[in-house]
């Protein structure tokens, strides 16, 4: 369904858009860094991206892993903003056995391994593999040649839910079903779903909601039988660099990086 960058190299940190070698246009999952959620609307995979927030993928995978979210209630959804769960007590507030975790409301951003969409003289906007970030200006880097970046919280992207100190996240996850940039540096971003955004935005809505849906399973894709995990493939390369431009072209001054619709693609 999204987006894509591979670990593209660029020919300066002024023209970080432009590839300096051939790329696929399609890449697999990284079975390590999938996480497959079947749930009572259907099913859900999420691309996870450890650049971002290695603490908080360390800790869903954990959590899978224990089949602590196995069963758990979406417990508050609000149509056009989020579904929450992974809370073992199914209200807010619950948490698992494990400490709460640090913020990783920010991130180093390497210019190796990203697409830009955007750039001014004071930011820019772009793709890790499907989930999208925006940083500071080109100029702003480090010594080591990062920026400052965080997620940016389009459809589709996850994120730690957390009390309301920022270092409360725990267990409890969040969809996004509509985007809600206002979040933005304030909730840790930990991927994006690459397949079934229409089942995100099918779960009952209500806090709670009066027939609430569950996750009935989730899994790393890793973990998974070879034979039982979804085959799936997402766009990248020049295909991605194409519809980035398309969209800029239609959108003009107004383009976000949260106007992209760009597929993944299931194979037989």
């Amino acid at each position: 369904m999204r987006f894509v960058g591979w670990a593209i190299c660029v020919a300066a940190l002024l023209a970080w858009s432009t590839a300096c070698a051939a790329v696929p246009s399609w890449r697999p999952l990284d079975p390590e860094n999938a996480l497959v959620i079947d749930t009572s609307k259907g099913r859900i995979v999420v691309e996870m991206r450890p650049e971002f927030a290695p603490l908080a993928v360390a800790r869903v995978k954990l959590l899978a892993r224990e089949h602590v979210y196995d069963g758990l209630l979406f417990h508050r959804v609000i149509d056009h903003f989020v579904d929450q769960t992974g809370n073992p007590n199914n209200h807010d507030g619950g948490v698992s056995s494990h400490p709460d975790l640090a913020s990783e409301f920010t991130f180093r951003l390497d210019p190796a391994v990203h697409v830009i969409a955007r750039s001014t003289s004071d930011a820019i906007e772009g793709f890790v593999g499907a989930t999208p970030f925006a940083g500071e200006a080109p100029f702003a880097r480090r010594a080591d040649g990062t920026i400052r970046a965080w997620g940016a919280y389009c459809s589709g992207v996850v994120g730690m839910g957390r009390q309301e100190a920022p270092g409360s996240a725990n267990s409890e996850i969040f969809f996004m079903r509509q985007p809600s940039r206002r979040l933005d540096r304030d909730y840790t971003v930990w991927g994006r779903v690459v397949l079934g955004l229409d089942v995100v935005r099918a779960v009952a809505v209500g806090e709670p909601p009066a027939r609430p849906d569950r996750m009935t399973r989730v899994q790393l894709m890793a973990d998974m039988p070879a034979a039982d995990r979804p085959k799936l493939e997402v766009i990248d390369g020049p295909e991605l660099n194409a519809a980035i431009a398309s969209a800029r072209a239609v959108r003009g001054p107004d383009f976000s990086i949260c106007d992209l619709d760009i597929p993944a693609r299931t194979l037989r």
